[in-house]
């Protein structure tokens, strides 16, 4: 998806690409959206289930690692949860201390600010012997691991892919969209029927935690979703037949699987540099072409 806003950069002097990758340059890029993160990974898999076409861009861009817990959690409290993700047993102050070279006293900090945070786990440790027991930091199974993400890469690897090497990008793209909305749908009970209205605000909440910052609108017959904002635009900058077309399929996975009265439609990208339009119909309503 391109927005209509657009700046111009210098050519690039790129490294090698694969035969079927399109090389000839481009002279402008439209203005980056700095939000980037877990979205990208959804993107990422969204590509590998479906398995265009890349042009000259910027690769420091594409390398450059994508926010991960590390950041916030500081280099210190990063180290401390690294040693007990791999420790594979619970650890005390002092043992940890050890390991990562601080005091005890900063180390008790940085876990107990852990384990305050979710990732660790507190327990005593269990003795036989007279004294008071020592306080014992495992981390969680679910606690993510610190270190480089570059799922953004990842992305523009599997994209570029599609537009080169499947006949017809947008429909492999569509019918990716179209299973995962089914599987991120919220699950209703059996033989639960659903209306319109009810329809629209199950699928504005699951747009809205994949992160489009979606907003519906009435008015009569016409039923629109305004997407304020797409988790996928450094992607989508470069491939939009292919990202534009998964966000179309998604939308129509997420209502196919509530058996839903509507289906969309289509989906106008970037009538306003940060706007996107979506188009709801009821089943019986021909479908509008685009033009």
């Amino acid at each position: 998806m391109m927005p209509s806003s657009t700046r111009t950069f210098p050519e690039y002097e790129l490294p090698q690409f694969p035969p079927w990758v399109d090389r000839t340059p481009r002279q402008t890029l439209p203005d980056p959206d700095r939000r980037q993160g877990a979205n990208e990974v959804l993107w990422s898999r969204v590509c590998m289930h479906s398995l265009c076409k890349i042009g000259a861009m910027p690769t420091r861009g594409l390398t450059r690692p994508d926010p991960d817990g590390s950041a916030a959690l500081g280099e210190s409290r990063s180290r401390v949860l690294a040693v007990l993700q791999d420790a594979g047993a619970p650890l005390g102050v002092g043992e940890v201390a050890a390991i990562v070279g601080l005091h005890s006293n900063t180390a008790r900090f940085h876990l107990d600010a852990l384990a305050g945070s979710g990732l660790v786990e507190r327990t005593l440790e269990e003795r036989e012997l007279p004294g008071r027991p020592r306080t014992l930091y495992a981390a969680r199974a679910e606690s993510a691991r610190a270190g480089r993400r570059s799922y953004r890469l990842l992305a523009e690897i599997l994209t570029s892919y599609i537009a080169g090497q499947t006949p017809h990008p947008a429909a492999a793209a569509l019918q990716a969209g179209r299973v995962w909305g089914r599987y991120l749908a919220e699950r209703l009970p059996p033989y639960r029927r659903i209306d319109a209205a009810q329809a629209t605000r199950l699928l504005v909440g699951t747009l809205d935690d994949i992160g489009f910052s979606p907003e519906a609108i009435v008015a009569g017959r016409k039923r629109r979703i305004l997407l304020h904002q797409c988790p996928f635009r450094e992607t989508a900058e470069e491939h939009r037949e292919v990202v534009c077309s998964v966000h179309l399929g998604l939308m129509q996975g997420v209502l196919a699987e509530l058996d839903a009265p509507l289906i969309a439609d289509r989906l106008d990208p970037f009538v306003e540099p940060s706007l996107c339009v979506a188009h709801l119909v009821r089943r019986n309503e021909p479908p509008r072409r685009t033009r």
